[in-house]
Parts: structure tokens; sequence; C-alpha cells
């Protein structure tokens, strides 16, 4: 092992050498941010060692830096570009209906048109309820289910990433137990209860221990690794749910509209209470969140049936319903539902990408795995195949591994996300020579570890 990391050691200076040499001009503006954005960025997963690019340009599967090097795009706007960066029908439809107004904070039409499409692609779901975001969504779900079934705890699994949202900022990172935040109390994660994925003795016991008001979880883990779900899990989850009276919330920010159509409720055959979307949803326009369920649940939000506002469950917000985004969304999944066949092939292409990388990992030491379902990607330097999150973090077989991929990729033009957990997310667009092109990287990536 001490040759190894000599070796990445070694790698990664002569790689940072020459990511500084082609990015001069990032290096500049990483300087003026840090004195003005704590940590020299707006989110903290978007900075990567030494200092990450700055990207001016962003069209079809590439992005542009502000020294002009082109990259094709593995991370897509967080995913939310499923069909690749400013799609020309989605900008001109937003363009158009920006003339009539880009936000007007009262009823319109198109919330109406946009919410019955929805309702007739997304499985179980009979009413929505727009939000300005996958978090937001993942909010007023959580205190919709604690409103409906009259219970406080909510359970979740480990890796798993729900926003920012204090009651499911827990769990996530290792040790996976106490508030991921500074500023974040104790008390205000004491009704959520941790399990691990593909885990569902663990989740019997949390179910039968406490009154849980919801189970909410990814179908397939974004940030958590894109791991997928062994056979039967989802399945099993919502059998434990049913039994022991809680709901089953579908976090399908990520999945939604990527895994299929109708996410990873159709993808799976696996039917959730709630569900909740983000990114997709709005046409890669930002303000982009929703809450979908039945119509017995949904009523809970009924201000005309329940005027008392201590009688129903809140949700709302200024921009909720903004007609910029709910025409790029509307527009897009409307593309997508009279184009629903590209799906086959879209999820094709990338399980045949998850096999190749897997075939090159075995052929180097078998130093890496590849895991997930249809478009999404997770890439493991670990010691075995890992089945959640947990292991992802337990079997590395060393930490600079992960750094010194990031940095390989991003010195031969390919971008993804993040360092310390690879997930990659790829558009509809990207095609085989794209695929191809990130298996030789890696190909040629571990070729330098093992054999210098």
């Amino acid at each position: 092992m001490v040759n190894l990391r000599d070796r990445v050691k070694e790698l990664m200076s002569r790689l940072e050498a020459d990511y500084r040499s082609r990015t001069r001009k990032s290096l500049e503006f990483f300087n003026r941010a840090a004195a003005l954005l704590p940590g020299g960025t707006t989110y903290q997963i978007r900075f990567f060692k030494p200092y990450p690019i700055y990207v001016t340009r962003a069209k079809g599967v590439n992005v542009w830096d502000v020294d002009g090097n082109q990259y094709v795009d593995y991370w897509m706007g967080h995913g939310a570009h499923i069909m690749g960066h400013s799609p020309d029908f989605v900008v001109k439809a937003v363009n158009e209906a920006a003339l009539n107004g880009t936000h007007l904070g009262y009823p319109n039409t198109l919330e109406v048109e946009y919410a019955e499409l929805l309702t007739k692609v997304i499985p179980n779901a009979e009413m929505v309820r727009f939000s300005n975001s996958g978090t937001e969504a993942n909010m007023y779900a959580v205190r919709l289910a604690r409103a409906y079934t009259g219970r406080k705890y909510i359970v979740k699994v480990e890796g798993g990433w729900h926003g920012g949202y204090d009651a499911l900022h827990v769990g996530v990172n290792p040790p996976f137990e106490g508030p991921e935040s500074l500023g974040l109390p104790e008390e205000y994660i004491k009704y959520t209860l941790v399990v691990p994925y593909n885990d569902l003795n663990a989740l019997e016991r949390a179910l039968s221990s406490h009154d849980v008001a919801a189970v909410i979880i990814e179908p397939v883990p974004g940030s958590g690794g894109c791991i997928e779900p062994q056979p039967n899990y989802l399945r099993g989850v919502r059998e434990l749910t049913m039994r022991y009276g809680s709901l089953l919330i579908f976090d399908e920010v990520i999945t939604g509209f990527r895994l299929a159509l109708g996410g990873g409720q159709e993808y799976f055959n696996v039917k959730a209470d709630i569900v909740t979307l983000g990114k997709i949803i709005g046409g890669g326009y930002p303000g982009a969140g929703a809450i979908a369920s039945t119509s017995e649940i949904m009523e809970l939000l009924n201000q005309v049936k329940r005027p008392n506002a201590r009688a129903r469950s809140f949700h709302g917000g200024t921009f909720t319903g903004n007609v910029i985004t709910l025409t790029a969304g509307y527009t897009m999944i409307n593309y997508l539902r009279r184009n629903r066949s590209i799906y086959d092939q879209f999820n094709e292409l990338w399980d045949w990408t998850r096999r190749r990388i897997n075939e090159v990992c075995e052929g180097h030491d078998r130093l890496c795995w590849a895991t997930g379902v249809g478009s999404m990607i997770g890439i493991h330097f670990t010691t075995s195949k890992p089945i959640n999150v947990r292991e992802a973090y337990q079997l590395r077989i060393d930490e600079s591994l992960y750094d010194l991929m990031h940095l390989y990729m991003r010195v031969n033009g390919i971008l993804y996300m993040t360092e310390h957990m690879p997930h990659l997310l790829p558009s509809i667009i990207h095609g085989r020579e794209h695929a191809q092109a990130l298996v030789d990287a890696l190909d040629n990536m571990l070729s330098m570890i093992t054999h210098g």
C-alpha cells in the first residue's frame, strides 16, 4: 500500500502542475472569490482541489471554463439537465413566456396544465403542489406525513441527501449520527432515525420500536454513491411501511424523470405514498420542486376545505408556481412524454458503460467498482463492491485515489462531482462516444497507477 500511495502522490504532483498551467484565470477568480464568498464558492461541493474551474458557458454535453478549456460534463447542473445544457426548444418556450411576465404572483393557467401532465406520468399521483427546490419539497412532505399520520418520527437511510432541511440533515456522512452542521441543535433531529441502505432488518427494528410517520428514501442514492437497491429491497421497504402504518416517501429529486418518465416508482414498480421532485421537473431552470401524492393526503393542504390555518399542513412560498420554471418544466416533461421510448436506449447505454468500467477495474487489480442503475453511475475505490454508503467509506483502499481520479479527469477534459464520492449523472444526449471516452480515460488512469 505504501507503493500505491507513493505512486498516487507522484501522479498528483504531475497532474496538478498541468492543471495549474491550464487554468490560470480560474485561479485568479478563486483568489478573488476567497475574499468574498466563504470557501470561495456558493456551495461547498463545487470546490475541488487545488481550486475549482470557473465555467463561463455551457451547451449540450459540454462546458467551457474562463481559460477556454472545454469539458464533457457528467454533472449536468446537479442532474437537472436531462436533455443537455440549454436545449433550444426549452429556451425558446421560456423566452416567449417571459414576454408576458417573469413572475406573476397570482394563479396562472400553466400551473393547472402542468399539474394535469404530472398526474398522468407520475404513478400514484392524484394531486400536486409546486415548491422552489427539492429541499423544500422534502421539508413539506415530511410535515405532510406527520400531519396525516399524527406521528412524529421519520426514518431515513445512511448517506441519503434530502437537502439542508433541519430534520433530515443527519446521517449523511460518517459517522452517520448527530447533526451534520454547526448551528443545528440535537433537539431538531431527535425524531429522525437513521438506518443503513439495503438493510430491511434495521428498518423493521426502527419501525417496530417507534411511531414512525414516514420513511423517506431515494430509490437510488445520489450523493450516497449511486448504489443500486438489492433485489426486492424497495419492495420490502414498501411492505414494511404498510405493515407498521407509516407512509413511504420517495425522494425522486434525482431519479424522477431520469430512470424512467415515471421515475423510480415506474422503474422498480414500487408505489410510494408521497413523491418529492426537483431538478429535472424545472426543465433546467431554477426554483424547481414539487410534491405529488394521493388526494386523501394532499387535501391536508387544502385551505378551502380547511380554512383554519392550524387545521391544515402549511405549504407556500413567493416563487412557487413561477411561470418561468413551470414553462421550462412543462416543455421538458411533455417532450419526454412524447418521446418516452428514448429511456430504453438511455438506460441501455449507461448499463453498458457500467459493465465496461467494471471490466476495466477488474483488469487493474480490482482497484475500483462501478455501481448504479441506468444513467446513475458511482465509482468506488474499495476492496469489494459496496452495498450501502457506510461500506462505500469503510472499504476504501485509499482516500487519495478519489482526489487523483477527479484531477486526472479534469486535466483530460471530463467533469463530474464530487471528489470524495464520484456520482455521474449524464444526459440523454451523451452518446456512445462520450461513454467510451470516459471508460478509456479511467483505463488510462488505472494503467498509470498499476503499471507506471
